[in-house]
């Protein structure tokens, strides 16, 4: 053996034997030495008190999954008992503390991990699993937003010129068994507690999700191993659940999404999910599916911040996908779900991002078959029985009939909106002929749009422009309407005399007006109506089919109990704060031509109208008495003057007073029927010089 051949013996050996001695020191060396060490290092760390209370072990072991040479390198494996981390000196009255005396953030009975010691050599902290066993913490956070899971590192001379470590931490799976969790959030009105314990048993993914989820996904996704369950109260209001989650969460492997399932009831609401974390190093991606169901979708506000009208009961159906990461914000995708609001049903996709400076919902909606009562929430004309059921304190006054319940307009500047929705078929009485829906909400900074807001209706469309500045207050409201081809025989289908008619329907309305409901956009509106109606039928008949009882009255005090024809009704009202006056209103029918004269002030619902006919001649003796409606809205009453009327204005049977007025009506008169639309020469007597009455005649 030559002489440099002893030295590489010598070398080798020496090598072998130093590398020989370290593994005996390390397998040998009590790590409980170091335990005050690293408990002080890392409590000067973290600001708070950390200490591995028992045993702490270093174990070599080889890893023969890993395969050729590098099955022969041995692994050391790191096991901790009994790890407490305190909390905050600020919090140190207000944390529960599991064991006398102490008070702490979280703690574990053991943490065991191992570290891969090649991917030291390039500076990778490579930890493929960590089992935590019994975690426990308890959360809290005070009203003046200070949290006690917000770690305040101490400043290092580094941090002045701040570069990034040439280390990385590589995580494979977080393992952990029975646990609990407590969460007192005092700035959510928030106290939860979560108990995790194991299954006994393994439940498939497959099992719980379905073929819609799981697919050839199912053996990818591991099996529910643990259950947890929920109580408390979030926001205020009280919260249960219970459900089951996978036990290992891969931080690195995609491939194998963590599985997630929960029933869970918060006030009014119930939501159950059962689906997978796809992303869970980055708590990035979802795919669940999500069924809710409520007693008003408003109640969901509060839970989730999204703003949604008041509604009847509801449930839906539809596969929930999220991308928590997104550049434009966290994005949810509510995909092909189905479901029922009150008696109808509802069906589309929607998506919400949660963008800046608001989160934005957009999507397109459709029902098959809507029932008309269910709309009635969304303007506060629904019952207050219904008005209970979803939980709302507003009642409607027995004694009013416009809606009283104000729109929350707080909650339209939490988020903005660009909603289309299409009912295709109306459930409805015959007293309302509506045929299909169509809308485009938008919702912007505040302001509410519906534009169009559109009814098939009788043959026609009923087409409206409405615009809610909410951002105001009180709110600033403008209502646009035109009523176009509505069929009288369409209007009254239960009306016999009404079906040889080929009569319509048409009319205009702009209305604005400033208040949060209904009933005080109404009391202080300014704007007009118009109507415009030729060749139709009446009789007491027919106000018995529309419910109408007061003009069940008046067409029996007028005409008795026959038919009669009108060859045109035409209607100009003018609004003004409130106050419904008509500048015309009136009706040619073959036997008289009757006038309406007063007011309807929506303010206080009062009615003060006057019905004035004048005979077309003598045979009809009963058309020479005036007639009244008073009263309210909720309750008219109507009867015959008992002395001679007091006129209103001048003129006000004779039909010249009305000339710009009737040439505004004008254009109601439908192109294709200005040969044979009776109104036409009426609205053309009408612009011309008022006949002075005859001498003695009742005006």
């Amino acid at each position: 053996m030559t002489r440099g051949q002893r030295i590489c013996l010598w070398t080798f050996t020496g090598f072998v034997a130093l590398f020989a001695g370290m593994l005996v020191f390390v397998a040998t060396f009590d790590w409980n030495r170091v335990k005050p060490m690293i408990n002080e290092k890392v409590s000067a760390e973290l600001g708070r008190t950390f200490a591995i209370n028992g045993d702490l072990q270093v174990l070599w072991r080889t890893e023969p999954e890993e395969g050729g040479w590098r099955a022969l390198v041995p692994w050391p494996h790191f096991s901790a008992a009994d790890i407490t981390l305190g909390n905050p000196d600020w919090a140190s009255a207000k944390t529960p503390a599991p064991l006398p005396g102490k008070n702490q953030f979280a703690s574990l009975e053991k943490v065991e991990f191992r570290l891969a010691p090649l991917p030291l050599l390039w500076k990778t902290v490579s930890i493929p699993q960590i089992i935590l066993t019994r975690p426990s913490a308890d959360l809290l956070r005070l009203a003046d937003g200070r949290a006690t899971w917000t770690f305040e590192l101490p400043r290092k001379d580094a941090e002045a010129n701040p570069q990034s470590s040439p280390w990385t931490l590589d995580i494979g799976e977080i393992g952990f068994d029975k646990g609990r969790i407590t969460l007192d959030d005092q700035s959510l009105k928030t106290r939860l507690e979560l108990l995790v314990d194991p299954l006994g048993k393994p439940v498939s993914f497959g099992e719980l999700a379905g073929k819609a989820l799981a697919g050839k996904d199912a053996v990818e996704t591991q099996d529910y191993v643990f259950g947890w369950k929920l109580k408390g109260e979030y926001k205020g209001l009280p919260l249960s659940g219970s459900g089951k989650v996978g036990g290992m969460l891969a931080l690195q492997d995609a491939a194998r999404p963590f599985p997630v399932q929960a029933d869970i009831t918060a006030g009014s609401t119930r939501a159950s999910v059962v689906g997978r974390l796809t992303d869970p190093l980055n708590l990035g991606a979802l795919d669940l599916r999500l069924k809710l169901a409520g007693s008003s979708m408003a109640n969901l506000f509060p839970l989730t911040g999204v703003t949604l009208p008041d509604t009847p009961a509801y449930e839906t159906d539809g596969r929930l996908a999220a991308q928590l990461k997104a550049p434009g914000g966290a994005t949810f995708h509510y995909d092909d779900f189905n479901g029922k609001v009150g008696g109808s049903d509802l069906h589309g996709n929607l998506v919400f991002v949660n963008r800046q400076p608001r989160p934005k919902l957009s999507g397109k909606l459709r029902s098959e078959q809507l029932r008309m009562a269910d709309l009635g929430p969304l303007i506060g004309a629904d019952s207050n029985k219904d008005k209970q059921a979803r939980g709302q304190t507003t009642r409607q006054p027995a004694d009013k009939v416009l809606p009283v319940e104000e729109f929350r307009t707080e909650r339209w500047r939490a988020m903005d909106a660009d909603v289309e929705f299409t009912g295709k078929r109306i459930v409805h009485s015959d007293k309302l002929p509506l045929s299909d829906l169509y809308t485009h909400l938008v919702l912007d900074d505040g302001l509410l749009t519906l534009d169009p807001l559109r009814f098939g209706m009788a043959g026609g469309t009923l087409d409206s422009h409405i615009r809610l500045d909410g951002g105001k207050t009180p709110m600033q409201s403008r209502v646009e309407l035109k009523a176009r081809s509505f069929k009288l025989k369409q209007l009254f289908p239960s009306f016999a005399p009404m079906q040889t008619s080929f009569g319509e329907l048409n009319g205009d309305a702009a209305i604005s007006g400033t208040g949060n409901s209904v009933a005080s956009i109404l009391g202080g509106a300014n704007g007009q109506m118009k109507l415009l109606m030729n060749d139709g039928r009446i009789s007491k008949g027919l106000m018995e089919i529309a419910g109408l009882n007061v003009g069940n009255y008046m067409v029996a005090k007028l005409f008795g109990d026959d038919e009669v024809k009108i060859n045109c009704a035409a209607a100009d009202v003018g609004i003004a704060k409130g106050l419904a006056q008509p500048r015309v209103f009136v009706f040619d029918t073959e036997n008289a031509i009757i006038n309406v004269q007063g007011t309807a002030n929506f303010a206080n619902e009062q009615l003060d109208l006057d019905v004035i006919p004048e005979s077309k001649g003598l045979r009809i003796f009963s058309l020479r008495s005036p007639l009244y409606v008073q009263g309210t809205f909720k309750n008219p009453r109507a009867g015959v003057h008992s002395g001679p009327l007091v006129l209103r204005g001048a003129g006000m049977v004779a039909l010249g007073v009305a000339v710009a007025p009737a040439a505004a009506l004008l254009a109601l008169v439908a192109p294709s029927q200005k040969d044979d639309n009776q109104c036409g020469p009426l609205l053309q007597q009408m612009q011309l010089p008022a006949k002075a009455p005859a001498p003695g005649k009742r005006q």
